[in-house]
């Protein structure tokens, strides 16, 4: 009986045992093993003696939320005395702290990576934007991994860190779909990334990146709008971390595109906005100027910088112009506009999830003044890379799509003087204000008391990595992954929290872009002059620019040159300008740009000689990763087909605005040559008749004439098409796809009807 029993329980045992590690039962260890040894445990701290210990933040660490817009000026938004309604933004400054005298680099990619670093631009390599870098240590566009990004502090003390929206700061080779990742956002300490490679993005048909892979937008979704997406994204992923690790403090860097081109909004949005700019571009400035003093955002002293050379007076603009003008404007605030209440959304669940009380937000408005880029406007921006300028009497024409997906442009340099009122200049202009100058907010609920003040100590957009590390209470490291690192460049500006009248201690502080250049040091300010247009090609000689000098305690908006009469202020700046600029990399000097956009200037995006073979699929490249247009280039198609109805896009490179395709249609090859957007440089080759079934070779042909370039299309190795063009125009925007159409492509078929084999290019 005792055996029977004995039997009974020791199958019982193993029926426990067995059922216990299928998640049946719990598992209970024998006597015998709990007397020899019992099972460790966390200790109240949550480490464990095996286990790797989590990373902790400090005790009541706070969230921090970093939010930078694009290409908007000091006079933009309503918070510091723009047009453009801010609601949002106000409430969190009445919440905060307004900071009117910070800065940023006048380019962004160069902002974004002072940013991310707490260095200097030219120290990390980004002395201009990283489309065109050069073989320069000030220039490469890599961030070195001596400067471990904000992202990776954070992220190694304790925080889960994400990044919505733009991404101009991993070098442009790099971002094809085999990367290498290390300089892509989850490369740069991010666990998280939502958003968008380069410098814009068409905000109705992104080019997406989550993480590390190209997707695509719902195209069902009727309503879609890049930034409401990126915001629904943030929302998720704060709604999973609060749920999941609501222990650890959250980093999230939201970076929108707006104010950046192309400038498009939701049109009940733009509605809002119909007639408020019909004043024109003058009274604006004048408006904003006013509104600026009485909220006491500039000096009493302040001067109205004079219009800028070459901008029209709004009285003397014919009807349409004015007309056409005020649209553009309306376009862009409503873009601004748009996002602001996006951000809103934000802060309710920061609100109705009890984190906003200790979350630390940083908004800064603008990585650069507004941009100066094109006297009219435009309907696509990719037009100015085909020599083509938009006049107003064209432009006019088209206005009931402006805003809308059927548009790639931006307002006129008029209006992007405007929002950078009170001061001279705007983006890319390193040597005065309005390139430089931007507004920012910080509001931490728990820790800064003097709700709605006012703060006017000389900031600049290295600053900002070393506040945030003092406000958390933590030293960046001497070493990231084993590589000593850089010494912060920045100082932190948490000092000011409790010292609105303290002294600034950011005392001293170059400027330069693409050979634009000034030096601050205790409210003096010397500034090289700027004798080119900036919506236009530059080829100044940098090393010929005269020098300015400017006292900004009597004059904050730079609009006396007193060079004359302290001479010796001015040779003493220009020296210390030299010193740093040998000590941060500024040298050498260079201001063409359009000269330095050619990828000959830095590492290809491609390997393996002349000649690449890409297959179908869902792959996307992106322009730099793919073979470029030449005098002498070639594709074959390998397809095979079921009968002359196949239709559909074989190879496509580029957009609506500017690329070219081939494909079938009713069995038809054709191919079309698109490089910007308009019907005069638009080349459409068409063969006679549909292929019949089988294996077929279409060759597309670009080669030299006499005078200019001929494109041909050829079937089966039999000429079926050709056409003249004065000259190659490389597309230099959009993705390419073999055998998807493009991301735009919602009314046409998905996929081709056809089997595409493989798509071979020879680019010379």
């Amino acid at each position: 009986m005792r055996q029977r029993l004995r039997r009974i329980m020791g199958h019982a045992c193993k029926a426990g045992v067995a059922l216990a590690l299928a998640g049946g039962l719990p598992l209970a260890a024998p006597q015998a093993m709990a007397q020899q040894e019992q099972i460790p445990v966390a200790d109240a701290h949550g480490n464990w003696r095996y286990y790797p210990s989590p990373k902790r933040a400090p005790a009541n660490a706070p969230n921090v939320l970093l939010v930078m817009t694009d290409d908007v000026g000091f006079g933009a938004s309503s918070t510091f005395g723009g047009l453009i309604p801010t609601p949002n933004l106000d409430a969190v400054a009445a919440n905060g702290l307004k900071y009117t005298q910070f800065h940023t680099t006048a380019m962004c990619s160069s902002t974004r990576a002072s940013l991310l670093t707490g260095r200097n631009h030219h120290t990390v390599g980004n002395g201009s934007i990283s489309n065109v870098s050069v073989d320069a240590p000030g220039y490469t566009s890599v961030i070195p991994a001596t400067a471990a990004t904000m992202g990776r502090i954070l992220q190694d003390n304790g925080y889960v860190t994400s990044w919505y929206g733009k991404n101009h700061n991993t070098p442009d080779w790099e971002t094809g779909p085999n990367g290498p990742y290390a300089r892509w956002p989850n490369g740069m300490g991010f666990d998280y990334f939502y958003g968008f490679n380069g410098a814009g993005v068409d905000q109705v048909n992104p080019t997406l990146i989550e993480n590390r892979n190209s997707i695509r937008r719902d195209p069902r979704d009727e309503n879609y709008w890049f930034d409401k997406d990126m915001t629904n994204h943030a929302l998720e992923w704060l709604s999973s971390t609060h749920g999941q690790q609501s222990d650890k403090p959250f980093f999230m860097y939201l970076a929108t595109g707006a104010m950046h081109g192309p400038q498009q909004a939701p049109k009940e949005w733009v509605d809002k906005f119909k007639g408020q700019f019909d004043m024109g571009w003058d009274e604006a400035r004048r408006l904003i100027f006013a509104r600026q003093k009485a909220m006491g955002v500039i000096p009493a002293n302040a001067k109205l910088a004079p219009p800028l050379r070459d901008v029209p007076a709004w009285s003397t603009l014919s009807a349409d112009q004015k007309r056409l003008y005020a649209r553009m404007m309306e376009i862009a605030a409503a873009q601004l506009a748009y996002f602001d209440f996006q951000f809103g959304r934000i802060l309710e669940r920061l609100r109705e999830t009890g984190q906003l009380d200790n979350t630390m937000i940083v908004f800064i408005q603008g990585d650069n003044g507004g941009a100066l880029h094109n006297m009219d406007g435009s309907i696509n921006a990719y037009s100015a890379f085909a020599g083509i300028h938009e006049t107003a009497e064209n432009l006019v024409k088209q206005i009931d799509k402006l805003g809308t997906e059927d548009s790639f442009g931006n307002y006129p340099v008029g209006w992007a003087y405007a929002t950078n009122t009170p001061y001279p200049w705007g983006k890319t202009v390193a040597s005065h204000l309005g390139g430089t100058r931007n507004g920012m907010v910080i509001s931490w609920p728990a820790r800064i008391k003097d709700k709605g003040g006012m703060r006017t100590q000389f900031g600049h957009v290295i600053d900002i990595a070393p506040t945030i590390y003092e406000a958390i209470g933590i030293q960046p490291p001497a070493e990231v992954d084993g590589v000593p690192q850089l010494p912060l460049d920045g100082s932190s500006m948490a000092y000011t929290f409790d010292q609105p009248k303290a002294p600034g201690r950011h005392r001293e502080q170059y400027f330069e872009m693409l050979g634009s250049r000034a030096y601050y040091k205790d409210g003096w300010m010397a500034s090289t002059d700027v004798p080119w247009d900036p919506w236009g090609a530059n080829k100044t000689n940098p090393n010929t620019l005269n020098w300015e000098l400017y006292d900004l305690n009597k004059d904050p908006s730079q609009t006396e040159n007193v060079a004359a009469k302290y001479p010796a202020k001015l040779a003493e700046l220009k020296a210390d300008f030299d010193g740093a600029a040998k000590r941060f990399n500024v040298y050498p000097l260079s201001s063409d740009f359009f000269t330095r956009i050619s990828q000959k200037y830095r590492p290809a995006g491609l390997t393996g000689g002349t000649s690449h073979v890409f297959y179908p699929g869902d792959t996307r490249y992106p322009a730099v990763t793919f073979p470029e247009l030449s005098a002498n280039w070639t594709t074959v198609a390998s397809i095979a087909t079921r009968g002359g109805k196949d239709s559909g896009p074989i190879l496509v490179q580029g957009s609506r605005f500017a690329g070219y395709g081939l494909a079938l249609d009713q069995g038809v090859p054709v191919f079309t040559y698109d490089p910007s957007g308009r019907e005069r440089e638009r080349r459409v080759l068409r063969a006679a008749e549909a292929l019949g079934p089988g294996n077929h070779e279409i060759t597309v042909r670009i080669s030299p004439l006499d005078k200019g370039q001929q494109i041909a299309l050829l079937v089966d190795g039999r000429q079926a098409a050709a056409a003249p063009i004065p000259r190659v125009i490389k597309i230099v925007t959009g993705d390419a796809i073999i055998g998807r159409p493009a991301i735009d492509d919602r009314k046409g078929p998905r996929l081709c009807d056809c089997e595409v084999k493989s798509v071979r290019i020879d680019s010379k």
